[in-house]
Protein backbone atom coordinates (compact mmCIF):
# COMPACT_ATOMS: atom_id res chain seq x y z
CA UNK A 1 0.00 0.00 0.00
CA UNK A 2 1.06 3.59 -0.80
CA UNK A 3 1.54 5.53 2.41
CA UNK A 4 0.86 9.30 1.02
CA UNK A 5 2.37 12.42 2.51
CA UNK A 6 -0.89 13.81 3.65
CA UNK A 7 -1.42 10.56 5.38
CA UNK A 8 1.94 10.58 7.67
CA UNK A 9 0.96 14.42 8.27
CA UNK A 10 -2.27 13.48 9.45
CA UNK A 11 -0.59 10.81 11.88
CA UNK A 12 1.72 13.29 12.64
CA UNK A 13 -1.12 15.59 13.91
CA UNK A 14 -2.98 13.06 15.73
CA UNK A 15 -0.10 11.91 17.64
CA UNK A 16 2.27 14.76 17.69
CA UNK A 17 5.28 12.11 16.64
CA UNK A 18 7.73 12.90 14.52
CA UNK A 19 6.82 12.94 10.45
CA UNK A 20 9.53 10.34 9.93
CA UNK A 21 8.79 7.96 13.19
CA UNK A 22 4.78 8.09 11.28
CA UNK A 23 5.56 7.12 8.41
CA UNK A 24 7.75 3.73 9.87
CA UNK A 25 4.48 3.43 11.90
CA UNK A 26 2.17 3.62 8.69
CA UNK A 27 4.25 1.28 6.48
CA UNK A 28 4.30 -1.39 9.18
CA UNK A 29 0.67 -1.06 9.40
CA UNK A 30 0.34 -1.20 5.84
CA UNK A 31 -2.05 2.19 6.13
CA UNK A 32 -3.91 1.19 8.88
CA UNK A 33 -4.14 4.32 11.32
CA UNK A 34 -5.30 2.39 14.59
CA UNK A 35 -2.56 0.10 13.79
CA UNK A 36 -0.27 2.94 13.39
CA UNK A 37 -0.99 5.13 16.77
CA UNK A 38 -0.58 1.51 18.58
CA UNK A 39 2.89 0.77 16.73
CA UNK A 40 4.12 3.99 18.39
CA UNK A 41 2.64 4.00 21.50
CA UNK A 42 4.54 0.51 21.43
CA UNK A 43 7.42 2.38 20.56
CA UNK A 44 7.02 4.82 23.51
CA UNK A 45 6.68 2.26 25.86
CA UNK A 46 9.87 0.77 24.52
CA UNK A 47 11.52 3.43 24.95
CA UNK A 48 9.90 4.28 28.59
CA UNK A 49 11.13 0.78 29.46
CA UNK A 50 15.07 1.72 27.94
CA UNK A 51 15.22 4.98 30.01
CA UNK A 52 13.01 3.40 33.34
CA UNK A 53 16.77 4.07 35.08
CA UNK A 54 16.55 7.32 34.58
CA UNK A 55 16.10 10.37 36.55
CA UNK A 56 13.33 12.21 35.93
CA UNK A 57 13.62 15.03 38.40
CA UNK A 58 12.51 18.14 36.10
CA UNK A 59 9.22 18.87 34.95
CA UNK A 60 6.40 20.82 35.34
CA UNK A 61 3.94 20.91 38.61
CA UNK A 62 0.72 22.91 38.44
CA UNK A 63 -2.36 23.87 40.27
CA UNK A 64 -5.58 24.68 39.59
CA UNK A 65 -9.78 25.31 40.56
CA UNK A 66 -12.83 25.07 39.23
CA UNK A 67 -14.31 28.16 38.18
CA UNK A 68 -16.74 28.16 41.01
CA UNK A 69 -13.48 27.76 43.48
CA UNK A 70 -14.96 25.20 45.23
CA UNK A 71 -12.07 22.60 44.37
CA UNK A 72 -8.77 22.41 43.71
CA UNK A 73 -6.00 20.07 41.92
CA UNK A 74 -2.78 20.16 41.42
CA UNK A 75 -0.43 17.82 39.67
CA UNK A 76 3.35 16.97 38.91
CA UNK A 77 4.62 15.85 35.42
CA UNK A 78 8.48 14.81 35.62
CA UNK A 79 10.69 14.51 32.53
CA UNK A 80 14.57 14.72 32.45
CA UNK A 81 15.83 17.85 31.59
CA UNK A 82 15.07 21.44 32.09
CA UNK A 83 14.86 21.64 28.34
CA UNK A 84 12.06 19.21 27.87
CA UNK A 85 10.26 21.10 31.08
CA UNK A 86 10.92 24.32 29.58
CA UNK A 87 9.18 23.85 26.82
CA UNK A 88 5.90 25.45 25.55
CA UNK A 89 4.11 21.91 24.31
CA UNK A 90 5.64 20.02 27.62
CA UNK A 91 4.02 22.72 29.64
CA UNK A 92 0.58 22.53 27.74
CA UNK A 93 0.10 18.63 27.79
CA UNK A 94 0.93 18.93 31.79
CA UNK A 95 -1.87 21.79 31.63
CA UNK A 96 -4.31 19.25 29.71
CA UNK A 97 -3.99 16.81 32.50
CA UNK A 98 -4.38 19.08 35.10
CA UNK A 99 -7.28 20.12 33.26
CA UNK A 100 -8.64 16.81 33.06
CA UNK A 101 -8.00 16.37 36.99
CA UNK A 102 -10.09 19.48 37.79
CA UNK A 103 -13.02 18.33 35.50
CA UNK A 104 -13.21 14.87 36.16
CA UNK A 105 -12.37 14.26 39.94
CA UNK A 106 -10.51 11.35 40.13
CA UNK A 107 -10.24 9.67 44.14
CA UNK A 108 -6.50 8.78 43.06
CA UNK A 109 -2.90 9.66 40.88
CA UNK A 110 -3.97 6.17 39.08
CA UNK A 111 -7.47 6.48 38.63
CA UNK A 112 -6.79 10.39 37.02
CA UNK A 113 -3.81 7.75 34.93
CA UNK A 114 -6.41 5.68 33.56
CA UNK A 115 -8.88 8.87 32.26
CA UNK A 116 -9.08 9.20 28.81
CA UNK A 117 -6.44 12.21 27.39
CA UNK A 118 -8.68 15.05 25.92
CA UNK A 119 -10.39 13.47 23.19
CA UNK A 120 -7.79 11.22 21.77
CA UNK A 121 -9.06 7.85 22.43
CA UNK A 122 -6.39 6.60 24.78
CA UNK A 123 -5.57 7.34 28.64
CA UNK A 124 -3.35 10.20 29.63
CA UNK A 125 -0.88 6.82 30.97
CA UNK A 126 -1.00 5.60 27.44
CA UNK A 127 -0.38 9.08 26.03
CA UNK A 128 2.73 9.97 28.53
CA UNK A 129 4.18 6.52 27.21
CA UNK A 130 3.31 7.80 23.75
CA UNK A 131 5.16 11.15 24.51
CA UNK A 132 8.09 9.10 25.88
CA UNK A 133 8.56 7.89 22.48
CA UNK A 134 8.12 11.04 20.60
CA UNK A 135 10.53 13.28 23.14
CA UNK A 136 13.06 10.11 23.99
CA UNK A 137 12.96 11.19 27.42
CA UNK A 138 11.10 9.50 30.60
CA UNK A 139 8.24 11.40 31.39
CA UNK A 140 6.03 10.29 34.53
CA UNK A 141 3.22 11.39 35.98
CA UNK A 142 4.00 11.64 39.69
CA UNK A 143 1.96 13.18 42.07
CA UNK A 144 -1.14 14.03 41.84
CA UNK A 145 -3.68 15.92 44.98
CA UNK A 146 -6.83 17.73 45.31
CA UNK A 147 -9.29 19.12 48.08
CA UNK A 148 -12.69 20.64 48.69
CA UNK A 149 -13.44 23.58 50.46
CA UNK A 150 -15.54 26.54 50.86
CA UNK A 151 -12.87 28.46 49.00
CA UNK A 152 -9.45 26.80 47.17
CA UNK A 153 -6.81 29.05 46.09
CA UNK A 154 -4.09 28.01 43.60
CA UNK A 155 -0.72 29.03 43.53
CA UNK A 156 2.06 28.61 40.65
CA UNK A 157 5.33 29.84 41.17
CA UNK A 158 6.86 31.10 38.29
CA UNK A 159 9.20 28.30 36.46
CA UNK A 160 6.67 25.82 37.09
CA UNK A 161 8.69 23.99 39.26
CA UNK A 162 6.74 24.60 43.05
CA UNK A 163 2.65 25.04 43.32
CA UNK A 164 0.15 24.67 46.35
CA UNK A 165 -3.34 24.91 46.75
CA UNK A 166 -5.08 25.82 49.76
CA UNK A 167 -8.88 25.53 51.10
CA UNK A 168 -10.52 28.32 53.76
CA UNK A 169 -13.45 27.37 55.89
CA UNK A 170 -16.07 30.56 53.93
CA UNK A 171 -16.53 31.84 50.84
CA UNK A 172 -16.00 34.91 49.91
CA UNK A 173 -13.76 37.66 47.73
CA UNK A 174 -10.79 36.10 49.03
CA UNK A 175 -8.73 35.26 46.11
CA UNK A 176 -6.15 38.12 46.98
CA UNK A 177 -6.02 36.43 50.93
CA UNK A 178 -5.83 33.19 49.17
CA UNK A 179 -3.11 33.95 46.93
CA UNK A 180 -1.38 34.76 50.12
CA UNK A 181 -1.85 31.49 52.29
CA UNK A 182 -1.01 29.90 49.19
CA UNK A 183 2.11 31.14 48.64
CA UNK A 184 3.00 31.07 51.90
CA UNK A 185 2.66 27.39 51.79
CA UNK A 186 4.97 26.91 48.66
CA UNK A 187 7.69 29.68 50.39
CA UNK A 188 7.88 27.67 53.98
CA UNK A 189 6.42 24.17 53.05
CA UNK A 190 4.99 23.64 56.70
CA UNK A 191 4.40 20.18 57.46
CA UNK A 192 1.10 20.26 58.88
CA UNK A 193 -1.65 22.60 59.44
CA UNK A 194 -1.51 22.97 62.75
CA UNK A 195 0.15 21.59 66.18
CA UNK A 196 -2.64 18.79 66.58
CA UNK A 197 -1.83 17.85 62.88
CA UNK A 198 1.72 17.08 63.57
CA UNK A 199 2.54 13.06 63.34
CA UNK A 200 2.86 11.64 66.71
CA UNK A 201 5.93 10.35 65.31
CA UNK A 202 7.49 13.51 64.23
CA UNK A 203 6.71 14.87 67.55
CA UNK A 204 8.13 12.45 69.81
CA UNK A 205 11.63 12.42 67.57
CA UNK A 206 11.49 16.12 67.97
CA UNK A 207 11.63 16.04 71.45
CA UNK A 208 14.17 13.17 71.45
CA UNK A 209 16.23 15.44 69.63
CA UNK A 210 15.72 18.60 71.95
CA UNK A 211 16.59 16.72 75.48
CA UNK A 212 19.67 15.41 73.54
CA UNK A 213 20.99 18.60 71.96
CA UNK A 214 20.69 20.13 75.64
CA UNK A 215 22.32 17.41 76.88
CA UNK A 216 24.98 17.66 74.72
CA UNK A 217 24.99 21.28 75.58
CA UNK A 218 26.03 20.41 79.39
CA UNK A 219 22.05 21.23 80.29
CA UNK A 220 21.79 19.43 83.67
CA UNK A 221 19.33 16.31 82.48
CA UNK A 222 16.50 17.03 84.65
CA UNK A 223 15.66 20.41 83.02
CA UNK A 224 16.36 18.82 79.44
CA UNK A 225 12.78 17.50 78.81
CA UNK A 226 11.77 21.47 80.14
CA UNK A 227 14.52 22.84 77.54
CA UNK A 228 13.24 19.98 74.42
CA UNK A 229 9.46 21.40 75.01
CA UNK A 230 10.08 24.77 74.40
CA UNK A 231 12.44 24.21 71.48
CA UNK A 232 9.11 22.03 70.10
CA UNK A 233 7.55 24.93 70.51
CA UNK A 234 9.27 26.93 68.37
CA UNK A 235 9.44 23.85 65.80
CA UNK A 236 5.59 24.23 65.40
CA UNK A 237 6.10 28.37 65.17
CA UNK A 238 8.27 27.55 62.54
CA UNK A 239 6.82 24.08 60.65
CA UNK A 240 2.92 24.51 61.07
CA UNK A 241 1.02 26.75 58.58
CA UNK A 242 -0.82 28.70 61.28
CA UNK A 243 1.59 29.53 63.08
CA UNK A 244 3.92 30.21 61.08
CA UNK A 245 5.22 33.90 60.40
CA UNK A 246 3.20 35.90 57.89
CA UNK A 247 6.19 36.18 54.56
CA UNK A 248 4.46 39.59 54.00
CA UNK A 249 4.53 40.49 57.55
CA UNK A 250 6.46 38.70 60.39
CA UNK A 251 4.87 40.51 63.60
CA UNK A 252 2.09 38.39 62.58
CA UNK A 253 0.98 34.65 62.47
CA UNK A 254 -0.74 33.40 59.74
CA UNK A 255 -3.53 32.42 62.19
CA UNK A 256 -3.63 36.00 63.09
CA UNK A 257 -3.30 37.97 59.55
CA UNK A 258 -6.55 35.79 58.92
CA UNK A 259 -8.39 36.47 61.98
CA UNK A 260 -7.34 40.10 61.23
CA UNK A 261 -9.01 40.02 57.98
CA UNK A 262 -12.38 38.25 59.33
CA UNK A 263 -13.36 36.63 62.48
CA UNK A 264 -13.27 32.91 62.09
CA UNK A 265 -12.01 32.54 59.00
CA UNK A 266 -9.10 29.64 58.95
CA UNK A 267 -7.39 27.13 56.87
CA UNK A 268 -8.88 23.96 56.43
CA UNK A 269 -6.17 22.01 54.26
CA UNK A 270 -3.55 22.40 52.13
CA UNK A 271 -1.31 20.61 49.64
CA UNK A 272 2.00 21.62 48.23
CA UNK A 273 4.51 19.70 45.54
CA UNK A 274 8.07 20.87 44.59
CA UNK A 275 10.57 19.62 42.02
CA UNK A 276 13.76 18.64 44.17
Amino acid sequence: MKITAADVNKLRKQTGAGMMDCKKALVESNGDFEQAVDFLRKQGQKVAAKRSDRDASEGAVLAGTTTDGKRGAIIMLNCETDFVAQNDDFVKFAQNILNTAIDKKPDSLEELKGLPYMDSGISIEERISEQTGVIGEKLELSSYGTLEADKVVAYVHPGNRLASIVGLNKDGNYDDLGRDIAMQVAAMAPVALDKDDVPKDVVDREIEVGKEQAIQEGKPAEMAEKIAMGRLNKFYQENTLMNQAFIKDNKKSIKQYLGDAEKGLSVTSFKRFSLS
